[in-house]
């Protein structure tokens, strides 16, 4: 046992308290074949991250998830790490270059820049890790990982390897979401839709045999030099007889064909489309169907290429305006009409994504898609809450292929070698030597990097081990437990660990995934550096703590549900933390035992059965709570009882005991306090961990950590129901008799004779003590009928007694009414005032809506004091 200072000083405790765990391997956790295993992986943050709030909550929850099960006896293992994110830091350290040397990546050349990224990996990529510490995560530190490591660089390599034998990693040419500001190619889940306003222009495409002219309506005319048809559809009687003819690109003068397909919609636009199967992926499946032409007319960098005559080397938009006004000196253009419509958008630097044909790696995805779409559906991998499995699904079912290669250098290299001599692609684990085809040696690797998610994919199976399915690690905690993540990236990432899982270890990676939503501010806008209104989660941690920090992320938190962040909120956790510590001092400064344990049944006193019932029914709902994920409501249920149970109740109810006489009695007293106190510290450890371990270890315990606990069970035997209904029927009493001296403004020492009228007699009458010590009442008289003069007395009605007080022992009626008298006067007079003001129509039109406002509930205020005051009145006039 060690004290406690007067003050907490959460800066101070917080470090030591970390520093012990650590140097005591509290977070390590082995196989233990004579415990159930639980396991979180991490949600690896970007290598070039900063904790943000997002982060905060995400390892807040999972940490609450990991201590309570390790509390429970589960070989609990969290294991962390952090992520390549390759476009994020390439682009850091590109940027880095430019400004303080004046380079860019292809001066160094790809292996000297490489040398760079790693080095700024060594510099920064630990950064993110020692702010996670400080918010007291409990994760398994000996374990982590990074998805370029050599065990995850293998996985990865294997995964490639075996999809690409199996024929479900292809490369073909594709459209692809292209971005012209970034250089890369992008996944259809990193592509934001945003609607735009723009232009539906419509354009005569005059036939070849000169008998009239087909008129299509486009968004994109800049494409146009890119067309190589035109499509209608084939039931479309306004068009049918045009199709097998021919007509004329405008500007280009080059001839197109008329196909007829049922892509096209009867009556949408003109109903005729023209096909720019290099631009657009609907225009590029036509294509594919009528043997169109692919001409690419927009290069890499969003500038128009060599494919587009005159406007060659034009920006894509400069060129639209260009070709419009071309078009219309030519009479080509009918007309042009304000179009609004859903714009694919970069989702790093947000400029417009390009629809491009390019040849890129693929994930052939419906044949993955399957198993994904059934472990979901028959409930072996449960989302909390439910409703996202229907984004998960809506999103499986309708999954185009995945485009996995980018145009980086920093990432894990596409593991392909083109042979030089017949042009064969070799696939391989290790790096070949010769081509598998020819024999010949000259190979040329590709140049291309994998997507990000596709390392992340494999996060939950090749961190623990694999390709090595006998990995002890791998075969203990595989499957995981809970996938804890923001709805924000269920189709990035979530879908795709599911996929991999079924596809390498043919097992659901996770039974859980636990959703959470994203934290905004008090406003409820989202947290963005253009907007500057960020929360700094460490510097909320350093003013307030990061217990405070933890819990008001936590309070109030629903499954899949936004949440506003008050700063406000930080310091009344602050408050309730200063609550407990107090109250712990409080009852440590009256202990003389030095062992835990309980007094025997026969010892406990009334208060005691009650506060031990009402610890058992805590015990019970906060355990079926975190059962349920609703992490949120039990935390609330904790507070709740330590707050108002615990030390406004029973502390101030034993106090008599600590102070009298009767040892045994006073022994009892203090068994209960530091009973009751060590298991709502367990109750409350999985939240607020420093300043509960920093307390129970100052107090009475048996065993080394509260973080190494036993997780605290409903005791049959300490379930006491009639008695504490009993002591709730006093306490309601006792309740209710405060409420109505404080409004009467009747001070503590003012004492009276109290009269209870109840069927529940003999409770009240074993109640006395309390009556009198907390109700201050001199003596009680237990009645069986209203007692004589009740008329002129005080009356309290609660659902088990009426109570009845003397007035003329509580106050001088006549002074009283004096007093409430001017109070009245004075709150007229103020209310006439407001009135006055509101009335007057200048003001309400001069003044800005603050005042006005302030005003108004000015006036409200007055009128309920009025009212408070006209009650009173009416009471003492009675």
């Amino acid at each position: 046992m060690k004290d406690l200072p007067k003050i907490y000083d959460p800066k101070q405790v917080e470090t030591q308290i970390y520093d012990m765990w650590m140097e005591n391997d509290c977070f390590h956790a082995e196989p233990d074949p004579n415990k159930k295993p639980y396991s979180i992986v991490m949600p690896p943050p970007n290598v070039t991250g900063q904790l943000h709030m997002g982060h905060a909550l995400d390892s807040t929850l999972q940490d609450i998830l990991t201590r309570y099960k390790r509390m429970q006896g589960y070989s609990a293992l969290w294991l962390p790490g952090t992520d390549h994110a390759g476009i994020a830091t390439q682009i850091k350290v590109e940027e880095d270059l430019r400004v303080n040397e004046g380079k860019t990546r292809y001066d160094l050349g790809r292996e000297k820049f490489l040398e760079r990224v790693w080095a700024w990996k060594e510099k920064y990529g630990n950064r993110i890790v020692q702010q996670q510490k400080k918010l007291g995560v409990s994760c398994d530190w000996s374990r982590s990982r990074f998805t370029m490591d050599e065990g995850c660089s293998k996985a990865v390599r294997e995964t490639f390897c075996e999809l690409y034998e199996k024929g479900l990693i292809y490369k073909g040419s594709r459209i692809i979401n292209w971005c012209p500001h970034c250089l890369t190619a992008l996944s259809d889940a990193e592509v934001e839709y945003i609607d735009k306003p723009g232009h539906l222009w419509y354009i005569r495409y005059p036939l070849s045999d000169g008998s009239g002219d087909i008129v299509v309506a486009t968004t994109r005319p800049e494409t146009m030099m890119g067309d190589t048809g035109v499509a209608v559809n084939p039931e479309d009687e306004k068009f049918k007889h045009l199709i097998g003819k021919t007509c004329i690109l405008p500007i280009m003068n080059r001839e197109l064909p008329i196909v007829g397909d049922e892509y096209c919609e009867i009556g949408f636009g003109t109903g005729a489309v023209k096909m720019t199967p290099a631009h657009d992926p609907n225009d590029f499946e036509v294509g594919l169907r009528h043997n169109l032409d692919v001409i690419r007319v927009i290069a890499d960098n969003g500038t128009i290429n060599e494919n587009g005559g005159k406007y060659n080397g034009m920006d894509r938009y400069e060129c639209r305006k260009a070709i419009v006004a071309d078009l219309e000196a030519e009479g080509y253009l009918i007309k042009s009409e304000p179009y609004s419509h859903n714009v694919g958008t970069c989702y790093r630097c947000h400029n417009d994504v390009e629809p491009l044909i390019s040849a890129q790696w693929f994930v052939k995805m419906e044949p993955l898609a399957k198993e994904a779409i059934r472990v979901v559906k028959d409930g072996t991998i449960k989302f909390v809450p439910d409703r996202f499995s229907k984004t998960y699904l809506n999103w499986m079912e309708n999954v185009h292929d995945w485009c996995i290669s980018r145009q980086l250098w920093w990432g894990h290299q596409i593991p392909a070698w083109y042979c030089d001599d017949c042009g064969h692609i070799n696939v391989s684990r290790e790096d070949p030597t010769k081509c598998e085809k020819c024999g010949c040696t000259k190979l040329t690797r590709d140049e291309d990097v994998l997507d990000t998610w596709f390392s992340s994919a494999l996060w939950p199976f090749s961190t623990m081990g694999w390709p090595d399915l006998n990995a002890e690690d791998l075969k203990y905690w595989y499957p995981t437990s809970d996938m804890v993540t923001g709805y924000d990236i269920i189709f990035f990432w979530v879908a795709r660990m599911v996929f991999s899982g079924m596809e390498q270890m043919k097992k659901e990676p996770f039974k859980t995934v636990f959703i959470h939503g994203l934290v905004r501010d008090d406003k409820g806008r989202k947290m963005s550096k253009s907007l500057g209104n960020g929360i700094d989660p460490l510097e909320m941690a350093d003013t307030y703590g990061a217990d405070a920090l933890r819990f008001n992320l936590i309070t109030g938190n629903s499954p899949g549900n936004d949440m506003r962040f008050y700063v406000e909120k930080c310091e009344a956790m602050r408050n309730f933390a200063n609550k407990i510590w107090n109250a712990s001092r409080y009852v440590m400064m009256n202990l003389t035992i030095d062992k835990p344990g309980l007094p025997d049944v026969s010892e406990l006193e009334a208060e005691d059965k009650w506060v031990l019932t009402k610890l058992n029914t805590l015990i019970r709902e906060v355990t079926e709570n975190m059962d349920s994920y609703e992490l949120g409501v039990a935390s609330a249920k904790v507070y709740d009882f330590i707050w108002d149970t615990y030390c406004d109740w029973y502390i101030e109810l034993t106090k008599a005991r600590l102070y009298g006489e009767n040892e045994a009695s006073k022994l009892s007293a203090q068994k209960v306090l530091v009973y009751v106190l060590d298991q709502i510290l367990r109750l409350l450890h999985p939240y607020m961990p420093f300043i509960t371990e920093e307390i129970w270890q100052a107090i009475p315990h048996e065993g080394k950590f509260l973080m190494c606990s036993d997780w605290p069970t409903f005791k049959d035997e300490l379930n006491f129901p009639v008695e504490a209904e009993h002591m709730e029927s006093v306490m309601n009493a006792i309740r209710a008799l405060r409420n109505r001296r404080g409004e009467m403004n009747v001070p503590p020492s003012k004492k009276c004779t109290l009269y209870v009228v109840s069927s529940k007699a003999e409770t009240f009458r074993q109640g006395e003590g309390y009556l009198c010590r907390l109700a201050y009442a001199d003596k009680v008289i237990i009645c069986d009928d209203d007692p004589e003069g009740h008329e002129d007395m005080v009356q309290v009605v609660t659902a088990d007694a009426k109570l009845y007080m003397p007035m003329e022992q509580l106050i001088d009626v006549e002074k009283e009414l004096e007093r409430i008298a001017r109070e009245k006067a004075n709150c007229l007079k103020q209310i006439a005032m407001f009135e006055g003001k509101l009335n007057n129509e200048a003001f309400i039109a001069k003044a800005p809506e603050k005042v006005v406002n302030e005003q108004r509930e000015k006036l409200a205020k007055n009128k309920a004091l009025l009212e408070q005051l006209e009650q009173s009145e009416a009471r003492l006039k009675k």
